[in-house]
């Protein structure tokens, strides 16, 4: 080998890759590497987790030191030696001592530069005067930890809500700091598509996050001991702690200055082998454009195993071992609380703006076998192109296992596999760790059916345009899962009575079908087609992809923790959020559910609950989160003391007082509403009282509507059906709304939700804030549809 001097610029993963591959392959080649900061090799995937303690000690994070490299590898490893500039013609770096500002010229043979990427710090009014701190390197964590150990932190508050600002708002929380993240787009974690994203999004609502969606910091001030957040809504937080995770940017400055081609995005271009538009000069890691396997075009990925990979290359070729880096798919995963999120290829917002014809289906198998214990739901969604079946990218958020699902799949595209492909994977299967139909199959099976014409699809974002088409829904779930929520207008057959009631179908119109997660839809599918229907869809992911896709973070906003957990804590000898099997304790399972169930059994439960002891509900049905927290704060005798998501399931802990009455009880007509006046608005009514579906209607085609008719359901049921004189607020925000109501406090307000108990709780709401005029819909939306009344 002629190469004598090689000088590696950076250390930590893609740096000290080279330098040790560099070193297996040849033992004469004299090998320094530079690094401006005082580690050379440390974990920096591991970080957050050192900030949240699940990392103890701080040398876990250094994996190799500048003397253990030495004696391993024998090469001269510096740390706190910055290069400053590149002279290629004479081939020669300068480098800075950062201790004394003394400078020195090194001079190569080959030079690898791997300066990694830096935190974006946005140009926010205000920033540079208020304490805030990135994560990049151990010296950050360090300074996060001891600003934490020297001041009082209560409140913490992350700017960016991709991987790093989800893993570092995790690890607070699980500090027992109260988190908020303000993420400026629709979504946290970009490289998912919004209908997956909405899983974490209820995932870290439930552990206790609060979520800023669409919003961004527009200013910072610190009047006091608290740093003030000030928000572009209007809004502002106040917080103890403030972490910058915006995002991260190529560290290029040095590759610029010395004349290196760089991308548009400012990230250095290099070639298959790794070299630069200089031959002598190899670069690798997260400042560098890599290839897209998916596109095959020009992309930049700062991962860790990338990086690895890349300097294992870039070595090779150093020592004359011709290797070629083929590209990268992205593949990512993220620990999100009890929930494991991972991605690979492209995502379906990517995929709109290149012109590649594609298809996605959705699936929600378990993570192992249904009848081994623990089994949970992993949510998938594949993306193939048409009509080849080749698969282009994959995300999943679900339970233990999800992961290897991603990795799976993310080894069939890296050999150009497509769906058939993974239909056919023989994959291992034992009852604790997968299914005898692996979900990675499932998808495989789904996307083949697809392809072959054995079923056709249609998608939970195309409800509006099949009903004005004039389609039919066809919902072949059990009556009890119709019930609890359904598309408006859909015909409810099971699938196992479907051939007892196929005249029931029309034959004239598209039938589109939907089940639970997709299968039994599929099962109802190849039903009516054998019996000769010759237009009919199934809907892929079923009705839980529309339900995920429609919901709002708002529906799971955290709630404070009640000192009292730990009292249940220590009464039960476990955590408070589970107080499952407990016999001294009632537990209502509520499960399967819908609003008001959850309330009316809670309410049940209470009444033979004895003062001053617990009692835990367990829902399946979103809206009970807010439905919850308005009745308690309108019943003085029982407090909230926690709300938590295990699994699917919400647990919420109530705590009984002494003086429990309950909240809800039946609205007493004034004599003059018995009288039977036939004036449309009986006079003499209270403040708060009923109004029948019948008088409604009757008030709504008079001369004198009601002002305003306030919707107090959650957006999911709005979209199933509403009344098209309504205003949706749902009950959890209702508060926040009042000032906009201002208008009305002395007008007649009608409000209505599913059956009459939230809009109840809504209008005692309206009522201490000092309305007047409130009437609730009698049986809500169901009396409505019954009476045989039109909805929108």
């Amino acid at each position: 080998m002629s190469i004598k001097n090689v000088v590696i610029v950076g250390g930590v993963a893609g740096g000290a890759s080279t330098a040790a591959r560099l070193r297996r392959l040849s033992e004469d080649v004299n090998i320094i590497m530079l690094e401006r900061g005082p580690y050379v090799s440390f974990a920096n995937c591991g970080l957050p987790y050192y900030v949240g303690n699940v990392i103890k000690e701080r040398d876990a994070l250094e994996l190799m030191t500048p003397e253990l490299f030495n004696e391993r590898f024998n090469f001269d490893v510096r740390v706190k030696h910055e290069v400053i500039s590149i002279n290629r013609e004479e081939k020669t770096v300068t480098v800075k001592k950062l201790e004394n500002d003394d400078e020195y010229v090194l001079s190569y043979d080959v030079l690898v530069l791997s300066p990694g990427a830096k935190p974006i710090i946005p140009p926010i009014p205000g920033l540079n005067e208020v304490p805030h701190f990135v994560i990049r390197d151990i010296p950050d964590v360090e300074k996060i930890t001891k600003f934490i150990e020297y001041n009082k932190v209560n409140h913490s508050t992350v700017i960016g809500g991709g991987y790093i600002g989800v893993e570092i708002a995790e690890n607070l929380r699980e500090r027992g700091f109260d988190v908020e993240i303000v993420e400026m787009a629709p979504q946290i974690l970009m490289p998912f598509d919004f209908e997956m994203a909405q899983i974490a999004h209820q995932e870290m609502g439930f552990n206790g996050v609060k979520l800023h969606l669409n919003e961004r910091a527009v200013g910072f001030t610190k009047p006091g001991e608290k740093t003030i957040v000030k928000l572009e809504s209007g809004d502002s937080i106040e917080t103890d702690l403030l972490i910058m995770a915006v995002g991260v940017m190529p560290d290029t400055s040095l590759a610029r200055n010395a004349g290196l081609d760089l991308s548009a995005r400012g990230h250095i271009v290099v070639d298959h082998t790794m070299h630069t538009s200089d031959p002598n000069i190899f670069a690798v890691g997260d400042a560098i454009q890599v290839h897209n396997m998916v596109l095959d075009e020009p992309w930049a990925v700062p991962l860790a195993g990338i990086a690895n990979r890349q300097g294992r290359v870039a070595a090779d070729n150093i020592a004359g071992v011709e290797t070629h880096c083929e590209g990268v798919l992205g593949t990512s995963v993220l620990k999100i609380f009890g929930m494991i999120a991972a991605a690979t290829g492209m995502n379906e917002r990517t995929l709109k703006t290149k012109s590649i014809s594609y298809e996605k289906i959705y699936a929600h198998p378990n993570n192992h076998a249904g009848y081994y214990p623990g089994a949970s739901s992993i949510s998938l969604k594949l993306l193939f192109e048409m009509p080849t079946g080749k698969i282009l990218g994959v995300q999943a958020i679900g339970g233990s296992g999800t992961e290897k699902r991603i990795d799976v799949i993310a080894t069939a595209m890296k050999f150009g596999g497509t769906v058939f492909d993974l239909e056919r994977l023989e994959l291992s299967y034992a009852p604790p760790f997968g299914s005898a139909k692996d979900p990675v199959n499932m998808l495989g099976f789904i996307g083949s059916n697809i392809l072959r014409g054995t079923m056709k699809i249609w998608h939970w974002h195309d409800v509006d345009q099949i009903r004005e088409q004039g389609g039919v829904f066809l919902d072949v779930r059990t009556k009890e899962e119709f019930d609890i929520a359904h598309f408006e207008g859909a015909l409810n057959i099971s699938d196992l009575e479907l051939r007892k009631k196929i005249d029931l179908i029309p034959r004239d119109k598209p039938i589109y079908i939907n089940c639970q997660v997709g299968f039994r839809g599929y099962l109802a599918y190849r039903t009516l087609i054998q019996l000769g229907f010759s237009e009919v869809y199934n809907l892929t992911g079923g009705y839980k992809t529309f339900e995920y896709a429609q919901m709002r973070p708002e529906e799971f906003a955290p709630m404070a923790v009640d000192p009292r957990v730990k009292i249940l804590e220590q009464r039960l000898g476990r955590p408070g959020d589970d107080i499952s099997g407990q016999k001294e304790l009632k537990v209502v399972n509520a499960c399967g559910l819908s609003c008001p169930g959850p309330l009316n059994s809670m309410i049940v439960g209470l009444k033979d609950l004895p003062e001053e002891q617990f009692l835990q509900v367990q829902a399946t049905d979103p809206s009970f989160a807010s439905t919850i927290k308005t009745y308690v704060e309108l019943n003085d005798g029982i407090d909230l003391i926690s709300l938590k998501k295990k699994g699917d399931i919400l647990l919420a802990t109530v705590f009984k007082k002494k003086a429990y009455v309950d909240a809800t009880p039946t609205i007493s007509e004034s004599e003059e509403t018995k009288k039977k006046d036939k004036s449309i608005r009986p006079v003499g009514l209270p403040i708060l009282s009923e109004i029948t579906a019948e008088d409604l209607y009757a008030e709504l085609h008079s001369d004198n509507p009601p002002p305003i008719i306030i919707d107090t359901r959650e957006k999911s049921e709005w979209n199933q059906g509403h009344l098209k004189e309504a205003t949706l607020i749902p009950l959890g925000k209702l508060q926040g709304e009042m000032k906009k109501l201002e208008q009305y406090k002395q007008q007649e307000i009608i409000t209505i939700c599913h059956s009459g108990s939230r809009s109840y709780m809504a209008g005692r709401l309206l009522q201490r804030a000092g309305f007047e005029y409130i009437r609730s819909v009698q049986g809500g939306m169901i009396a409505w549809v019954r009476a045989g009344y039109k909805y929108v």
